[in-house]
């Protein structure tokens, strides 16, 4: 059973930062691209990032590209979102997501974390 368990969501100050973790287990993790999601309240799923198996390819939405970056750690079986710069349109519910393919299509990816929660306060 594949778990993905973010941390690392809070409050903070709009031009702050904040770096969102997700911790992987059940399967061999470095087999496979990761990517972040998020939604706000009302809006529609977004993709934010995503970063292929090796690490070496990653791709980002025009809305968050410059201020944040996605990495990850194979050995630690771990994905990491650095957010910088936030905005108070960067609040929102934060998924990590996992997937054979690097995507900015959430129907590629088919396993979910449950979520952080990010906000960004004027």
């Amino acid at each position: 059973q594949v778990q993905l368990v973010e941390s690392g969501g809070g409050l903070v100050q709009a031009g702050g930062s904040l770096r969102l973790s997700c911790a992987a287990s059940g399967r061999t993790f470095n087999n496979y691209a990761m990517g972040w999601f998020r939604q706000a309240p009302g809006k529609e799923r977004e993709f934010v990032a995503c970063i292929s198996w090796s690490g070496g390819s990653t791709f980002y939405a025009d809305s968050v590209k410059g201020r944040f970056t996605i990495s990850r750690d194979n050995a630690k079986m771990t994905v990491y979102l650095q957010m910088n710069s936030l905005k108070p349109e960067d609040t929102a519910v934060y998924y990590c997501v996992t997937g054979r393919h690097y995507s900015t299509y959430y129907y590629n990816y088919d396993y979910w974390g449950q979520g952080t929660q990010v906000t960004v306060s004027s």
